[in-house]
């Protein structure tokens, strides 16, 4: 016997009792966006590994651990996406659409990250993003936010907390990044590997330590909301305000710095208690510089991501989930001729009605375990054609989940009585 060959750790399977939670988010999701404007774009799950060098950063955990990078055949490094945002940026600046344009775009698709697999967070990963191009002001950040929040409204969810930060301009943050660099200095030697290592390259991210020991020090750091210069203050205070004037409540997180590189002005996350240490649903801000950075001219930009695995648990957790996979028929089938005459008619249902979910019976069988079949896929009603209905030309429908008398209806109007039947 050949030895099983099982799934990959950290990557998963999505099965079919679960499959119709992720319908349910992914089209309330596109419906949503797309009432905001927004467009769908879709990009390579492979890119060259140089554009999230350049625009995530040389000195992140994603790019020296995370990603799964590799030699094609002619020697050019590649990487499966490990985030969806360089990749609509690159997308943007080669197809010309952030030229002296506005731009909402959203997307839906794997990423792939070498982590350590637990609860929400796995090595294959799919997110949902929405990123706009050529907005300058603090009102398109409150767009991004309010949206969300509005998603959370859709799917019924509870418990997740708006936190936000401003990371200011890049001119204030480099006058803060000194002023940082200077006090960790005079506190080196509590700091941990990873802090040591991004003191040089990246101390902002030192703030974003998970690191138990450092929270004291962290805690006593300067604080970046202290040196923000004017008009830093400003974008922000607008922000806040626009949120402030729709009722939305937020916690403003000092030390929400983000874990990725390109992001300047408002930052903000979604979090919640119930998914243990993956607390985090959705997170995104501004990122004026990325594309001049990957070789474009300079665009207002921002943006969100979230994580689609999290909000299914989450879904699962406080039992929102809807079974809208369950068909609406079962068709059985006994007798002589009565399958060549009953996928005939299942046809002609399917074209008459085009929402109606129908399984037709294969297989064979007696009418009593095909019954319960017909009971086990939990449809609302099961159609039965025997012998004596192709001789009257009838079906008989029998309600699987009601209490009600079966029905015996001509087969010229079986199309209007089950229309009639679905909708009361």
């Amino acid at each position: 016997m050949a030895q099983q060959i099982k799934v990959i750790r950290g990557m998963h399977d999505i099965l079919p009792e679960h499959i119709n939670v992720w319908h349910q988010l992914e089209d309330s999701y596109r419906q949503l966006v797309e009432s905001y404007g927004y467009r769908q774009i879709r990009t390579p799950i492979i890119e060259k590994t140089s554009l999230f060098r350049r625009s995530i950063g040389e000195v992140t955990d994603i790019v020296e651990k995370e990603m799964y990078s590799f030699d094609d055949r002619n020697g050019d490094s590649l990487s499966l996406r490990p985030e969806g945002t360089a990749s609509v940026v690159r997308a943007g600046i080669e197809h010309g659409l952030l030229v002296n344009q506005q731009q909402r775009l959203w997307y839906n698709g794997a990423m792939f990250r070498h982590e350590r697999p637990q609860k929400g967070r796995y090595r294959q990963f799919y997110q949902l993003g929405a990123e706009t191009f050529g907005m300058p002001g603090a009102d398109i950040e409150a767009e991004l936010i309010l949206m969300a929040a509005r998603f959370w409204q859709t799917l019924g969810l509870q418990g997740i907390e708006l936190q936000l930060n401003t990371l200011g301009t890049a001119e204030s943050r480099a006058n803060y990044k000194d002023i940082l660099v200077t006090f960790l200095r005079d506190h080196q030697d509590q700091l941990d590997a990873d802090s040591l290592r991004r003191l040089d390259s990246n101390p902002l991210r030192i703030l974003d330590s998970k690191n138990a020991d450092m929270q004291p020090l962290i805690e006593s750091a300067p604080r970046l909301k202290d040196h923000l210069d004017q008009q830093s203050q400003e974008h922000f205070a607008e922000l806040l305000e626009i949120l402030d004037h729709a009722g939305l409540p937020y916690v403003v997180n000092p030390r929400l710095v983000r874990g990725l590189d390109y992001y300047s002005h408002s930052v903000f996350e979604w979090v919640t208690e119930t998914l243990g240490a993956q607390g985090t649903v959705c997170a995104g801000g501004r990122y004026d510089s990325l594309v001049e950075q990957l070789g474009g001219k300079p665009t207002f930009a921002a943006g969100f991501a979230m994580g689609i695995e999290r909000l299914v648990a989450m879904i699962i957790d406080q039992q929102q989930e809807k079974d809208s996979q369950a068909p609406h028929i079962y068709f059985v089938m006994v007798g002589e001729n009565t399958v060549k005459v009953g996928h005939k008619i299942a046809e002609q249902l399917r074209d008459a009605l085009p929402e109606l979910r129908l399984i037709t019976h294969a297989g064979g069988g007696s009418f009593k375990s095909q019954m319960k079949k017909a009971d086990k896929s939990m449809a609302a009603m099961a159609l039965i054609l025997g012998e004596n209905e192709i001789e009257t030309s009838t079906v008989n429908i029998k309600f699987l989940r009601q209490d009600k008398a079966q029905l015996e209806v001509s087969q010229d109007q079986l199309a209007t009585q089950l229309k009639q039947l679905l909708n009361s």
